[in-house]
């Protein structure tokens, strides 16, 4: 995470923990790496992949689907901050070079309402984990995280502009089955 990004009440990186029960979050840092990153990354549980868009890297550094030795889980590293300070992270970060790069190619658009990138198919933090959970065939931890990102977007914009919340709409409706 970007220093300033977990203060910011927009954040939706937040969500992510909340839904995925092995999310470690780590603040991001040029020169001080926090300890337990390098040797998350280097455990022989995790296949780890940086998760970036292809189109700024290397070509051979670039998967688009997650396949995992036997015996390995997936390890998404998704970079949370605005887009400039997502690409400074990618750059400034040489414990992260020898990784794969898991370039997304998503059919729809992003539904993040609450900061707005001058491109439509730059995604939210929660998206981004919505949609390596898909690759990972974790469909259910998919549903549930696009539908907590749902119902969070249309809380944070109720409070803010002054509008009823909808309890009993489809994303609500959805995560009611797993309370």
């Amino acid at each position: 995470m970007y220093d300033t990004e977990p203060l910011k009440p927009t954040n939706t990186g937040w969500l992510i923990a909340d839904v995925i029960k092995d999310t470690e979050a780590f603040t991001w840092s040029r020169t001080d790496v926090d300890e337990k990153l390098p040797a998350l990354l280097n455990d022989p549980q995790w296949q780890p992949y940086i998760v970036f868009p292809g189109e700024f890297v290397a070509a051979e550094r670039v998967v688009t689907e997650v396949n995992v030795a036997p015996g390995k889980r997936p390890l998404f590293i998704l970079l949370d901050a605005t887009w400039p300070e997502a690409r400074k992270m990618f750059r400034k970060s040489p414990y992260l070079d020898h990784l794969p790069v898991l370039s997304l190619a998503p059919e729809q658009m992003s539904r993040y309402r609450l900061r707005r990138s001058k491109r439509d198919d730059h995604f939210c933090t929660a998206e981004v984990a919505a949609l390596c959970l898909e690759l990972a065939d974790d469909q259910q931890a998919a549903g549930v995280l696009d539908a907590y990102l749902d119902v969070f977007s249309a809380h944070y914009l109720g409070a803010k502009f002054q509008q009823p919340i909808d309890p009993d709409d489809a994303p609500h409706r959805y995560l009611k089955a797993f309370i």
